[in-house]
């Protein structure tokens, strides 16, 4: 027989193997523990899980009927999700807007009407008058105290319904 037909396993041969089997199988492993944490402690795969609090709308000042809701969007699931749009059958003509606020210095600011906003997974999104709110064309007569409906719709958890109190700007924080 010739050397080459005679293949024999040496034992610096089977080491080296070993090592280069070993590293996948480990990276596997690795992987495999990460996501079964992930999966243990609830957040692989679950749906976004949208709560809706601390609703409330400003009461119009002056002869201004446009004014400005605030809420704050909780989101305990796995998945982020999107406020796309906010209704309510309570405003004056239905065309509610999404405004973010920026701050451009030596006290002014600046608003841009914007198509969504972000509600990250595990997190909340605090609407104020310096960050984001939702324009509201008023109806005559609200007055503090009064309760307003008000839908909000996702991308992923769909339409979530809340009511927000009539708040005078300065109290509550706004």
């Amino acid at each position: 027989m010739t050397d080459q037909a005679l293949w024999r396993p040496t034992r610096r041969r089977l080491t080296d193997t070993l090592l280069a089997a070993l590293a996948p199988v480990a990276a596997g492993g690795l992987a495999l523990g990460g996501l079964s944490m992930w999966t243990a402690y609830g957040s692989a795969g679950s749906p976004a899980r949208i709560a809706v609090s601390e609703s409330r709308v400003l009461l119009p000042y002056g002869d201004n009927r446009d004014t400005a809701a605030f809420f704050r969007i909780t989101n305990s699931g796995g998945s982020a999700d999107r406020l796309l749009k906010v209704t309510s059958a309570e405003a004056a003509d239905g065309a509610l807007t999404l405004s973010r606020h920026r701050m451009t210095g030596a006290g002014s600011a600046s608003a841009k009407t914007v198509s969504s906003a972000a509600v990250p997974a595990g997190d909340s999104l605090a609407m104020s008058p310096t960050s984001l709110d939702v324009i509201v064309p008023t109806k005559a007569g609200w007055q503090s105290g009064d309760l307003v409906e008000f839908t909000l719709h996702f991308e992923h958890s769909g339409a979530v319904k809340t009511v927000a109190v009539v708040v005078r700007a300065g109290q509550d924080g706004t």
